[in-house]
């Protein structure tokens, strides 16, 4: 993965939040684009397939804020050696 996850948040696909009170959003990388959706992979290697309706130009790589199974956000790709710190 070319960035570390952890770097946006540490939620997961699992634990995405309730319909009605969440406001959890969680960030993925795209691995695959299907017509207006993408297979997405959380930081745990969880995988689902969401909508990108709203973000039509998103490639295999990008990093989408994921809720409730659409994508809400594409975050920019953070700067070299952002979100590494401890890592060795």
């Amino acid at each position: 993965m070319p960035h570390n996850l952890e770097f946006y948040a540490s939620c997961t696909l699992d634990a995405d939040g309730c319909t009605t009170c969440g406001d959890v959003a969680v960030p993925t990388f795209v691995i695959e684009v299907v017509g207006r959706d993408a297979v997405v992979r959380d930081r745990l290697g969880q995988q689902a397939t969401i909508a990108v309706d709203f973000f039509p130009e998103v490639r295999v790589g990008d990093v989408l804020l994921v809720h409730m199974g659409v994508a809400i956000a594409k975050l920019p790709a953070p700067a070299a050696g952002a979100g590494q710190e401890g890592v060795a």
